[in-house]
């Protein structure tokens, strides 16, 4: 299994996260916050399936323009996969006429854009090879992470969250290697207003991988771009096994093509 950070920054330093994608195996995405603006229209086109976490917008902001550059009518419309809260937050509040034109609605030649599809809860999706697992995480609104296998390899995305438990629990009964994509977003200094906007800073992020077990690759990412440097800092001096930062447009391998 591969996967790739989408690059969301164009000022030469492409490893600051500042919207969240995350493309598995050339095929599918992990929101949209920065996949529509990266590549060509025929980059993106080879994306057919979009998984949100949630409907945060440095998840989601790219997504129109994502549709734009990827619709093709010859090819079954590109679904949006996500919770019903999510999916409804995404029509009232972006395809609503106003901010952006109802993509859900509109066709072209009688050719839908989008389709979007409500997920259950630990009811997991099969898309190709890959196995797709929503599990609850702990976020200030609800929040879908992602357990992905393709029965050589389990990567787990945690999404934005503050500490959690079902979604380690999960990954553990799944096959290795495991893979983790784990936010870092503040430094510990700012740990109050981590936990009061549901995310983690590097203290927390130790605490989680406390709960993941022989997992042999943990990949620090949406690092809140102001506080990089320092968030980097501490990661590193906690020396936690197999972490490595998040680097974006570098293609991580798990599992048999590793």
């Amino acid at each position: 299994m591969k996967v790739r950070i989408v690059a969301s920054s164009s000022n030469g330093n492409r490893n600051l996260q500042y919207a969240s994608s995350y493309v598995v195996n050339n095929s599918i995405c992990i929101d949209a916050g920065s996949l529509g603006t990266s590549g060509t229209p025929a980059d993106q086109a080879s994306i057919r399936h979009i998984f949100l976490t949630h409907c945060h917008m440095d998840h989601v902001a790219s997504l129109p323009a994502f549709l734009e550059n990827a619709f093709d009518p010859t090819r079954e419309p590109i679904s949006v996969y996500g919770s019903a809260e999510a999916l409804d937050g995404l029509q009232r509040h972006v395809f609503n006429g106003v901010i952006w034109p109802d993509f859900v609605k509109i066709t072209i030649a009688g050719h839908p854009l989008v389709k979007l599809v409500a997920i259950e809860e630990e009811v997991p999706l099969q898309i190709g090879p890959l196995t797709i697992l929503p599990v609850a995480v702990h976020h200030v609104v609800p929040t879908r992470g992602y357990i992905v296998t393709d029965r050589t390899a389990t990567v787990v995305f945690g999404a934005d969250s503050g500490p959690t438990e079902r979604i380690w629990q999960l990954g553990r009964t799944k096959p290795g290697p495991i893979a983790v994509f784990l936010e870092a977003c503040f430094p510990d200094e700012m740990s109050s207003l981590a936990t009061v906007s549901g995310h983690l800073t590097p203290t927390m992020f130790a605490g989680e991988v406390r709960k993941i077990p022989e997992a042999s690759n943990i990949i620090a990412t949406h690092i809140k771009a102001s506080f990089r440097d320092r968030v980097v800092e501490e990661l590193t001096d906690l020396e936690i096994p197999g972490l490595v930062i998040g680097v974006a447009e570098h293609d991580y391998s798990f599992g048999e093509t590793a």
